[in-house]
């Protein structure tokens, strides 16, 4: 999510989907495990996380020479007890009643068809030949069989949808919860990989063959498996008509279309949709955009943005030739959008087009840049929302502004999910439109757990209909009118924590996923396991997420985990609150590490040490070579 500011740029992505390599846009970005020799850099891996996500880039430093992958995590461990080591054969998670029995495997077979039916096509169990209200929305999305696999890095962009959904599930790389969590499933063989994109983990995840039976399994004779990710590219959609899933989302070609920051403003310019005071060119040099800004009235404080890519690291902050200059290899002789500066807020919102018009999620604060977080300028780092975030006239303002962008997309033919970057200027309290993510975001984590969420239906429910093959009837201004309302009245807070130090260092013990509370005397202290956020209720609580486990190691930028709470982490003058900074450091403090290089030395020593108070000790999940 690219983002305009007066002193930093933001990055948006899938707060997890993200690695050593940082993957393109918004939930997120996996990782392969490394043993590096000496003090070499381990193999990149891609960054899974919460925005969603974005494209990654590889640590500068060299590769180790042996490598060990790990698995994509998000998770819960089992309440009131340690997360057992992942099981040596696939797919021994327990089942929920939910959950459709094992079958027989038709692994490299079309699955066969149900006979027509003839007469009324009724829906599900339901009996229900058309979806009239909200009431019988989520009873079919609660009874029916249809299984629907998200497939990630880690579970995190749309953990806890499967409390609505009765076929969800996820397929993970990373595995939180070591096995224990009833609806994760990763595959126990995992070969070293050096993942340059989250979109190669999907697709390695896809091809691989315990993934594969694993969908088998959990799908009803005559049923067709949906499939939903983050990043997806054409490789991933020929895979997924080869194997004969249904890829429930908008073609890689017109997402690759609209994610063009160009494409998204010429789009938005079409409706009245305001942007930033810009202009859409290319330049030669220095005199031509100086030349080019003064015709437009932009003046020399300028942004400039490419096409394609993440803002925080495709966002530029131009005032002089010599600044200009620094970046020139990057801008010079391609289209490129130049905006005048101006001091901002930025504002996520997600929203869904369905043939009845577009829903609006939440409006959302960004948190990005923040050193304590991220090394990245301008990287994304999480999300909050919270009353204050928007006065009534400006949230109304930005929910037009994305309905109405919503309804241009539906004309281009996009159907679903999608994450719009609003900006108030916070000089003129005007409300422009930022970027387009055509996707799943790093901010579903919190919109899909909202009072509006609970009051109808969380806001991938209405995509999932969309995509259902199924007749259904809604009141879109009713519903975005109590949205508006009720998001009004919710606070919830989530942040990635990446490693921030220069270092390469191999992980021993790190902390658990799961529920964490402050005790009496305000040390942040692992309480039990637990399957997701949802269940918090107040700011002396907060759930992690863990990514990196034992025997992974972390470099400058590796994500740690993903913190999420109901407390307030962003204070009014711009930097952490006291309390977000304690979180931080508490979770930091939970890892052991041994710098690379020094491991064999460690090895050979018996380090062995009495377990942190805050994080039991345990053994390590059983993992492939």
């Amino acid at each position: 999510m690219a983002r305009q500011s007066s002193s930093q740029s933001t990055q948006t992505g899938d707060p997890v989907a993200a690695a050593a390599a940082e993957s393109r846009a918004a939930e997120s970005k996996p990782a392969a495990k490394a043993k590096p020799a000496a003090k070499a850099k381990p193999a990149s891996r891609t960054r899974a996380a919460a925005k969603p996500a974005a494209r990654s880039a590889k640590p500068a430093e060299a590769k180790p020479a042996a490598a060990k992958p790990a698995a994509t995590k998000p998770a819960a461990s089992k309440p009131a007890a340690e997360a057992p080591a992942q099981a040596a054969k696939p797919d021994t998670a327990p089942q929920s009643e939910d959950q459709p029995k094992p079958r027989r495997s038709l692994v490299g077979r079309k699955r066969p068809r149900k006979a027509p039916k003839t007469g009324p096509v009724t829906i599900g169990r339901s009996g229900f030949t058309k979806l009239k209200n909200i009431s019988e929305i989520r009873h079919y999305l609660r009874t029916t069989d249809t299984p629907v696999f998200f497939v990630g890095a880690t579970a995190f962009n749309l953990l806890g949808l499967d409390r609505w959904v009765r076929g969800f599930s996820y397929i993970s790389y990373y595995d939180s919860w070591d096995g224990s969590h009833p609806r994760v499933f990763s595959p126990v063989e995992k070969p070293f990989v050096d993942f340059e994109s989250g979109e190669e983990v999907n697709n390695w995840l896809l091809r691989n063959h315990e993934v594969r039976a694993h969908i088998e399994r959990r799908t009803p004779l005559g049923a067709r498996p949906k499939v939903v990710m983050v990043f997806f590219n054409e490789e991933t959609e020929r895979i997924c008509e080869e194997l004969d899933y249904e890829l429930i989302l908008p073609s890689h070609a017109l997402r690759e279309r609209l994610d063009s920051k160009i494409v998204t403003t010429q789009i938005a310019d079409s409706v009245g949709v305001p942007s930033v005071p810009n202009i859409l060119t290319t330049v030669s040099g220095w005199d031509e955009l100086v030349k080019a800004t003064d015709k437009a009235g932009l003046g020399q404080d300028l942004v400039i943005q490419t096409a394609y890519g993440d803002s925080g690291k495709t966002t530029y902050f131009v005032t002089s030739e010599a600044e200009f200059a620094a970046i020139a290899d990057e801008v010079v002789g391609e289209e490129i959008k130049i905006m005048k500066r101006i001091n901002n807020r930025p504002i996520a919102i997600e929203a869904v087009q369905t043939r009845h018009g577009t829903i609006v999620g939440p409006c959302m604060t960004e948190i990005t840049g923040h050193a304590e977080l991220t090394p990245y300028r301008g990287g994304w780092a999480g999300n909050e929302m919270f009353p204050s975030v928007l006065d009534d006239e400006s949230r109304h303002a930005a929910i037009e502004l994305v309905r109405k962008l919503g309804d241009r997309l539906g004309k281009e033919g996009y159907r679903g999910f999608f994450e719009v970057d609003v900006l108030l200027d916070t000089d003129t309290g005007d409300v422009y439109l930022g970027e387009l993510n055509p996707r799943v975001s790093g901010a579903s984590a919190i919109t899909n757990v909202t009072a509006g969420a609970y009051a109808d239906v969380p806001l991938f429910g209405f995509h999932l209909l969309e995509y259902s093959g199924i007749d259904f009837e809604i009141d879109i201004d009713e519903i975005n009118a109590r949205w508006e309302e009720l998001a009004s009245e919710d606070e919830w807070s989530h942040m990635v924590i990446k490693h921030t130090a220069d270092t390469v260092e191999r992980i021993d013990s790190a902390p658990r996923t799961g529920r964490y509370i402050l005790d009496h005397y305000g040390n942040l202290v692992y309480s039990h396991g637990d399957l997701d956020w949802h269940l918090l209720s107040n700011e002396a609580e907060a759930f992690f997420l863990r990514i990196y486990e034992e025997g992974d190691y972390r470099w400058k930028g590796a994500d740690l985990g993903i913190l999420v709470t109901k407390a307030h982490l962003e204070a009014s003058h711009g930097g952490l609150t006291l309390h977000a900074k304690y979180l931080i450091d508490a979770i930091r403090g939970m890892y052991r590490v041994t710098p690379a290089g020094q491991e064999a030395e460690a090895d050979a020593l018996d380090t062995s040490q009495a377990p942190l108070k805050s994080v039991p000790s345990r053994p390590a999940p059983t993992k492939g070579k």
